[in-house]
């Protein structure tokens, strides 16, 4: 073994574990010293989310400058979750590049199991979900699944259209037609921001960051309460809530009660009888005055039986 002009050997037993701590501190006191980053605040927390080899790890190489995570034309490169930081604007940044989403039913060895399991623990934990698709080979069913995944988990969300350039078509004729055939085929992504880019080539990559934070920004936004009853009674004035056959559904006043998603709460006298339609058409009301871009907002009706303050 000294032969071979590799250094001091170290007699390890993989059996017992005998040498191991030699080992270790042979290969600590080989790295080499890293910055004190840890007392630095992240900024933002953003998962790339989405199918296999749609080009989720070159997206994460453009956006870092240098080929950090590995690459490779076979699907499935990606296995684990991988957090990589970079500075953007001032501010700290963690991108984690995840593993491809397969359909459940197509999950079917132990390794990719436990790498879809990380993949969902990721979006848990990040604040933004950017939702990687392949524009040029179409995008389809699975994707959107995915998407509705970082949604119903309350995260905020960026569609990344992928592979733009390889578009004939490119003018603003078809982007026009393209986000509407997306935002036709899922509801969600009627409030979520679409961006084309390329990552072969960089092309509105950095623009992503921009889009990701101002999504962050919608979904820590608190309306104060007397604005939240403003837009509530004049919803309730433009169409009254169906009646129940117990008597008349009333809706006496609401409040936001938290952000990161935003969370309504509305105070009924029959919350039972207030039907999902209605709960939906105050919730586009609410959109369409303060927008919440990229958001899932959520709303929560609760029973009240006093006659409180009515909107009407």
């Amino acid at each position: 073994f000294h032969s071979l002009g590799l250094g001091d050997p170290v007699a390890v037993s993989a059996l017992s574990g005998t040498g191991s701590g030699d080992l270790l501190d042979r290969v600590v006191a080989a790295l080499p010293a890293l910055e004190d980053t840890d007392s630095v605040p992240i900024g933002l927390r953003l998962a790339v989310i989405g199918k296999p080899n749609v080009g989720k790890s070159s997206f994460v190489n453009r956006l870092l400058g240098e080929d950090r995570v590995l690459v490779h034309d076979e699907a499935g490169t990606t296995r684990d979750a991988i957090d990589t930081f970079l500075e953007f604007e001032g501010e700290r940044v963690c991108l984690i590049d995840t593993a491809g989403l397969r359909r459940r039913s197509r999950v079917d060895d132990d390794v990719e199991f436990y790498s879809r399991l990380r993949a969902t623990s990721a979006i848990q934990r990040s604040e933004v979900c950017l939702l990687v698709v392949d524009c040029d080979s179409g995008v389809t069913n699975q994707d959107f699944h995915i998407g509705e995944e970082a949604w119903n988990a309350g995260r905020g969300l960026v569609l990344v259209a992928n592979k733009w350039d390889l578009i004939e078509d490119r003018g603003p004729d078809a982007l026009a037609r393209f986000e509407k055939e997306l935002r036709e085929r899922a509801h969600y992504l009627r409030w979520v921001p679409i961006v084309t880019t390329s990552a072969l080539s960089g092309r509105r990559v950095r623009k992503v960051l921009e889009v990701a934070r101002e999504v962050q920004r919608e979904r820590s936004r608190r309306i104060p309460t007397a604005e939240v009853n403003r837009v509530l009674r004049a919803l309730v004035d433009r169409k009254q809530p169906p009646q129940g056959g117990r008597g008349d559904v009333r809706i006496y006043y609401g409040s936001q009660v938290d952000v990161e998603p935003p969370l309504f709460v509305i105070w009924s006298n029959r919350p039972k009888d207030l039907k999902t339609s209605y709960v939906r058409y105050v919730s586009n009301g609410f959109r369409r005055e303060w927008g919440f871009e990229g958001s899932p907002i959520r709303i929560s009706v609760r029973e009240r039986r006093d006659a409180g303050r009515d909107p009407r």
